[in-house]
């Protein structure tokens, strides 16, 4: 079979190309510049916006998982374009070639709108997927992390000074990478036979028996497998063990953060990483998964403890010289 993924050059993307690679998947992918070629991979350049380029993606693929988006910009109507137009111009494309199967990567702050643009936008577009007839699954992860995370990355930096700045207090789930891209590669070939393949458990690549519509037209909020998640000192003395680190994790006040932002903004520029739209989402103090949405463990369940995967990654951090 063949499926095709945007934003595949991006962080969660690289590890659905990695899944697909080890379950011997055909996989075209969009890219808005050349890619080095790799096996099973079929390069179609373009972006969200051209329809041509969208058309092409789409071209004999048997179900879609749809990546790509903005999660981070100094302008938040720029939200609007990445995350709501562009979903709206992939699900014409994949309407429009026939094909059924559309796995949506979206947010767990979709579940909070009015607290950021980027949620927002990211509810927006899971309506614009549920009213698409198309045989649609949401995915929304929490905080993911793993190697070539840019973002949990910076966490791991202070961890390594000895100090982890925190939002007010709260509790959020997180997921490594991996188990992620397992996830996505398992609901894209969902429904497509009488039997499902699991990329997880202790079957990785084994066929689920009698798993049809466990994932027809279903919202998940999948994790590490952690039961209530992690309080935010929790996390922060995780990481700063897996860095071999004790580490001091103040909660800061939004108003501190609303500062650090405006401070992040005049060292990084665009680049900044903590914008006010973040700091938005960051002060709410519940970004744990809900069992009513949890992926049916038949179908899918974490392999990567948050420890476990909390020291993999700073290994890797390590290893390729980001620390």
């Amino acid at each position: 079979m063949t499926i095709a993924i945007t934003g595949a050059t991006g962080f969660v993307g690289q590890a659905v190309l990695d899944a697909a690679e080890r379950a011997e998947t055909s996989v075209r992918a969009l890219t808005r510049r050349e890619q080095p070629t790799r096996a099973g991979v079929t390069w179609a350049q373009g972006t969200l916006d051209d329809a041509e380029s969208l058309t092409d993606l789409v071209a004999g693929a048997d179900s879609v998982i749809h990546i790509a988006g903005l999660t981070n910009t100094p302008d938040p109507a720029e939200f609007e374009a990445a995350n709501v137009t562009g979903t709206q111009n992939m699900i014409a494309a994949t309407k429009e070639a026939g094909v059924k199967r559309f796995v949506f990567v979206s947010s767990l702050s979709a579940r909070e709108p009015d607290l950021s643009a980027y949620g927002a936008s990211k509810a927006r577009a899971e309506t614009l997927v549920e009213a698409s007839g198309l045989d649609w699954t949401t995915v929304r992860p929490p905080a993911v992390y793993g190697p070539r995370d840019t973002d949990m990355f910076e966490l791991f930096r202070s961890a390594k000074w000895g100090i982890v700045p925190l939002p007010p207090r709260g509790a959020t789930s997180i997921i490594h990478v991996d188990d992620l891209a397992c996830l996505l590669m398992t609901l894209a070939t969902h429904s497509l036979h009488p039997s499902t393949r699991s990329l997880s458990g202790d079957n990785p690549g084994g066929r689920v028996e009698g798993a049809g519509g466990l994932a027809r037209r279903k919202v998940f909020e999948p994790d590490d497998g952690r039961e209530g998640g992690w309080s935010h000192k929790e996390l922060a003395h995780a990481i700063g063990k897996s860095m071999g680190r004790k580490v001091f994790a103040p909660n800061l006040p939004a108003n501190v953060l609303d500062l650090a932002a405006t401070a992040d903004k005049l060292l990084r520029g665009d680049k900044a990483k903590l914008t006010p739209d973040r700091v938005g989402y960051m002060c709410h103090p519940n970004w744990v998964v809900r069992s009513q949405k949890a992926v049916p463990a038949k179908l899918w369940q974490p392999r990567i403890s948050g420890e476990a995967g909390l020291a993999m990654t700073a290994k890797w951090y390590r290893d390729e010289g980001w620390l």
